[in-house]
């Protein structure tokens, strides 16, 4: 209460003058040759032209501005908490001269003058950031509520005066553009906002990250200097013109939005585009869980129905699979060991991944045996391109950390939800767990789960990916209905040596081998499975062993490692080469040096593969031969079964 009686006493002072009409930028010519005035006002001029009409009418006072011997070296300038801006006088002679025009620096605005002219609009920007002003008429008003609010505090304010105290406009605290800016509310904790800011991929300054009132300095800098910037930033841009009513002019921004496609096919481009109005709809995607540990809640991630070049927007797009994008927020890890509590420590980055559909059914269906699941989420159409523009700028520029309780998948999703939609129904919405946050999504009329209601329908339209372990059962049953074997499950007979399995082959119809074949697929990728996890202990107990085979295998892990990280981080392929979204000189960099990694990520996958073979324990290498040569024996027994009943001869 203390602190706001002595602003209101200060506000009053300060107001009790004539009415202003704008912001004006007074000069303290003290000590200033003719020249050095000319020079400096043409600064401060250059600066109130740039600023938006709605910042100079609201922030209506006389700014002192005067140069400073007093500052550091390396400063250019502060503002004070009122009402005056100093200059770091040892840049005058520049400025007077000409030169700083053409001096170069090693600041992000390049010349002397461009960081001086940069200087003036940040600090201005504070003092319009700090401001607790009223309209002109007001100030009558303003001085008798002064007066009040001194003797009286603030529930003693007359009727006519309350409201007045409150702010009219401010940036830092917003928390529109806190979620937009890095500080997003804390799922979990309601009303806290995080405190550390982890979009540092992309960042023109990294000093916007220090606080919430440095960013926004920062950011007016670029929105008004950086015709670029309404491409870089293309959120914050729509918010800051959205705040003041005004936009400086920029160029055209292209329509489509880079990404890196982080898909295990390295014989594909990686380098893609999404174009918002391509998006049919975005879903979200629960992959259901499993007894793994690191699973037992499911798993978030966000699908982009995205319709096929030349196809119209509308329900038919979700047959184009092929297009279709997967946005999952994973923790990277760069090592083949997984440790429990590197994920409690969030000792794991935690990115934004982009892949494709295929291979997120593919990986939670097959390999996992796990269902998917895909609700469409209620979106409006700004909402659904807005959400879809903020997922491409969070691709480029974050890199978190990965906690599986506080900062997991759900987290991030909610996260990204509420900063790309600024839906009010996600404000207080609050869940740490995939399936719990799926509904309370439903709750909120956020998700329509309805499309789930009939499974046959939801698996045709393809809302619902079945876990290949009912279809590996169906199989069995098949099996067990042709054939005399004395298994009870689908499991108890993949669990079998290959040999045992073998003989069966010769006894089965047409119908059957075609289910042993599907069976015997699924073995195969059991054994892999395992073999990846003793190749895991060999390479942990190699390592520490000096064993020489481990020590290829493990030099040429590292290898792909270092070579594939840019797909989580795309960032790290432009170094510091610009800032948010990548314009068209950084894709074409982007085009040549993610073509380049995703050769050599390619030839090392292949050597690894061998090298990884050869770390296998002999009755694993052995048991994943058999494997093989049933795959090759029960399909050959299918073909001749086919050509028998005279059917085409199959592949």
């Amino acid at each position: 209460m203390n602190s706001l009686r002595a602003w209101l006493m200060s506000a009053a002072l300060l107001l009790s003058g004539p009415a202003l009409a704008d912001l004006q930028l007074v000069l303290q010519t003290d000590g200033l040759d003719p020249h050095q005035q000319r020079a400096s006002q043409a600064l401060l001029d250059e600066a109130l032209q740039a600023l938006p009409p709605a910042f100079k009418t609201r922030l209506d006072r006389r700014v002192q501005v005067s140069w400073s011997e007093q500052m550091p070296e390396d400063a250019y300038g502060q503002a004070s908490l009122v009402s005056s801006l100093e200059l770091n006088r040892r840049l005058l002679a520049s400025l007077t001269a000409g030169t700083a025009a053409t001096t170069q620096t090693k600041r992000p605005h390049g010349t002397v003058r461009q960081e001086l002219l940069a200087t003036v609009l940040h600090e201005l920007t504070h003092l319009y950031d700090r401001a607790r002003l009223w309209p002109s008429p007001e100030r009558t008003l303003i001085s008798r509520c002064a007066r009040a609010g001194s003797t009286q505090g603030r529930v003693g304010l007359p009727d006519d005066c309350r409201g007045q105290t409150e702010r009219r406009f401010t940036l830092s605290d917003d928390p529109r553009l806190l979620d937009l800016a890095g500080w997003p509310q804390y799922v979990g904790r309601r009303g806290e906002r995080e405190q550390g800011n982890h979009q540092v991929s992309r960042t023109p300054d990294s000093y916007e990250l220090s606080s919430p009132k440095e960013f926004v300095a920062v950011n007016m800098e670029y929105f008004l200097l950086d015709p670029s910037y309404a491409c870089r930033r293309p959120a914050l841009h729509a918010y800051l013109e959205a705040h003041f009513g005004w936009s400086p002019e920029h160029p055209a921004c292209a329509r489509d939005l880079p990404f890196l496609n982080a898909g295990n096919d390295f014989a594909k481009e990686p380098l893609g585009q999404i174009d918002p109005e391509r998006v049919y709809a975005v879903d979200y995607l629960l992959a259901e869980a499993n007894q793994n540990w690191v699973s037992r809640w499911g798993h978030s991630m966000l699908r982009l129905v995205i319709c096929a070049p030349g196809r119209p927007r509308g329900p038919d797009c979700r047959l184009d699979l092929d297009q279709h994008l997967v946005l999952s927020y994973r923790a990277f890890v760069n090592d083949v060991q997984l440790s429990s509590w590197g994920g409690l420590t969030g000792a794991y980055p935690s990115r934004l991944f982009v892949l494709p559909l295929a291979q997120i059914i593919d990986e939670y269906t097959k390999t996992e045996l796990r269902s998917l699941a895909s609700v469409p989420l209620t979106l409006t159409r700004p909402e659904l391109e807005n959400l879809v523009r903020q997922s491409a700028e969070m691709h480029w520029n974050y890199d978190g950390n990965y906690y599986f309780i506080s900062n997991n998948c759900a987290v991030e999703t909610l996260k990204l939800l509420r900063s790309g939609t600024a839906s009010p129904r996600l404000t207080s919405l609050d869940n740490i767990t995939p399936n719990g946050l799926l509904e309370v999504l439903k709750g909120r009329g956020l998700a329509d789960t309805s499309v789930l209601d009939d499974p046959r329908e939801a698996l045709r339209l393809g809302y619902r990916f079945d876990s290949y372990r009912d279809r590996y059962q169906a199989m069995f049953e098949v099996l067990k209905k042709h054939l005399p074997i004395p298994q009870a499950s689908v499991e108890s007979w993949l669990e079998q040596p290959a040999a045992k399995r073998q003989p069966w082959f010769a006894q089965a119809d047409l119908r059957t081998s075609a289910a042993l074949l599907l069976l015997e697929q699924a073995s195969l990728r059991r054994q892999l499975l395992l073999a990846q996890d003793e190749v895991k202990q060999r390479y942990l107990s190699g390592r520490a062993l000096n064993d020489a085979g481990v020590a290829k295998a493990n030099n040429t892990l590292q290898q792909v490692l270092a070579n594939s990280g840019y797909l989580s981080k795309p960032s790290q392929l432009l170094g510091n080469s610009g800032y948010g979204l990548p314009q068209a000189e950084e894709r074409r960099e982007l085009q040549r040096s993610s073509s380049e990694h995703q050769q050599q990520l390619k030839r090392l996958t292949g050597d690894l593969d061998l090298e990884v073979r050869a770390l296998l324990e002999p009755a694993r290498a052995a048991e994943i031969t058999a494997v093989e040569s049933n795959l090759k024996q029960v399909g050959e027994h299918l073909r001749a079964l086919h050509k028998a009943a005279g059917g085409l001869q199959l592949p």
